[in-house]
């Protein structure tokens, strides 16, 4: 069953990025594993999906301790808290969620701590909702420029939960606000930016087509979920 769903997913993510010219080597697919038993992981990592994404801190964690045997790639893909930055910096390879400077700050300096620089994508709140997280579009700019100064922190790209809407096509200016935020970061500081995560399992493929590098995939492979 894993295998099947995991294949039917790979299948729609070609076809995305044929459509859109691009190789699917430019896509990271990540199973967002928040709720999903470690075997049920096991099972997907078994069938070929080494990238994982979780969402609260205890639950990584126990997961992290139950499949330490396999070689998964774990990103943090939830709000974190200041205080939790200590549990996960030498378990996760990628955090999306960095959205304000007091994390930034945390995550310097318990990187600097353990000799090594962490990658962050600065999470933009692309529909200005005031139930989501994320630095607003205007202040983009500013908040990356502050985090120039940190050593032990390197921005790889942005992440965005979009605005919900039935039809997918609806949510394309989201994504194309946050690719186009993404250039223009590239432009004014000279840089590259490798990532843009976003995409879900409603949505992915309108993602792939704005430039999505990283694809966040969890009822479509998992199924439904409920609490832990």
């Amino acid at each position: 069953m894993a295998c099947e769903s995991l294949k039917e997913v790979e299948d729609r993510i070609q076809k995305a990025c044929k459509k859109a010219g691009r190789e699917r080597s430019q896509v990271i697919l990540l199973g967002a594993s928040k709720s999903v038993p470690p075997a049920k992981i096991r099972e997907f990592y078994s069938c070929g999906l080494f990238t994982y994404g979780e969402n609260r801190v205890q639950e990584f964690l126990r997961k992290y301790e139950e499949l330490k045997d396999l070689a998964i790639d774990w990103h943090f893909i939830g709000k974190l808290q200041s205080n939790k930055v200590k549990y996960i910096l030498e378990k996760v390879s990628l955090i999306h969620s960095l959205d304000r400077e007091s994390l930034a700050q945390e995550i310097n300096k318990r990187a600097q701590s353990l000799g090594k620089v962490q990658e962050v994508l600065i999470e933009v709140n692309v529909g200005d909702e005031e139930t989501k997280g994320g630095i607003k579009v205007e202040s983009i700019l500013s908040f990356y420029e502050c985090l120039l100064r940190y050593k032990n922190l390197k921005v790889v790209g942005l992440m965005c939960i979009p605005p919900y809407r039935k039809d997918p096509q609806e949510v394309r200016p989201y994504f194309e606000k946050l690719r186009k935020l993404k250039e223009k970061l590239e432009l004014e500081f000279s840089t590259r930016l490798a990532h843009l995560s976003m995409g879900m399992s409603h949505d992915f493929e309108v993602a792939i087509e704005e430039g999505a590098t990283i694809v966040r995939i969890g009822t479509l492979l998992f199924g439904e979920r409920r609490g832990v």
